[in-house]
């Protein structure tokens, strides 16, 4: 009898770590929920027009947000025409957010994200580092299914400059 006791003790217990490990469910989402979803973009900036377009989505059971993003750039002057894809995994690390991105350039860059008061302008920013270059991802809503973009470059030690610019509009939900 002592046995079974101990061992359905021993099995309560463990039950209760694992479960205290679980990470929380449903993550708040809500600073970023205006970007969920499928958006079309054009625009410009050092490397000439382009187009594309991005998605953000929520995975792993929403404990993730990831983005989607693909550029195609028409050949100027001496560069040929183009194709930029990347992955963004957005998630929550204590009170905020973080992201990784992915590019077929194999860029690979951290982000701390800033999130303004409204929730109407996102901000990806790198930290500096004494030898690295610097970038900000800016999203602005300009209408409930509108934005404006920005990526800003920033060799060490110096002042942001825009590297490029867009507009995008989100496509219906399905």
């Amino acid at each position: 009898m002592h046995k079974i006791l101990a061992i359905c003790f021993t099995t309560l217990v463990l039950l209760s770590l694992a479960t205290a490990q679980q990470p929380s469910s449903g993550t708040n989402w809500k600073p970023l929920a205006w970007l969920i979803g499928d958006w079309i973009g054009s625009g410009g900036g050092t490397r000439g027009q382009a187009s594309g377009s991005f998605s953000f989505e929520l995975d792993l059971q929403g404990k993730i947000l990831i983005r989607r993003s693909f550029a195609e750039y028409p050949a100027i002057a001496d560069k040929p025409a183009y194709r930029h894809d990347d992955l963004m995994v957005v998630y929550r690390e204590g009170r905020g957010f973080k992201a990784i991105y992915f590019d077929n350039e194999e860029n690979v860059i951290r982000y701390a994200i800033n999130v303004s008061a409204d929730g109407s302008v996102v901000e990806f920013v790198t930290e500096a580092a004494p030898a690295a270059p610097r970038f900000r991802l800016t999203y602005r809503k300009t209408g409930e299914t509108t934005l404006a973009g920005e990526l800003e470059t920033a060799p060490p030690g110096k002042p942001f400059a825009t590297y490029l610019e867009w507009t995008a509009q989100k496509k219906p939900a399905k």
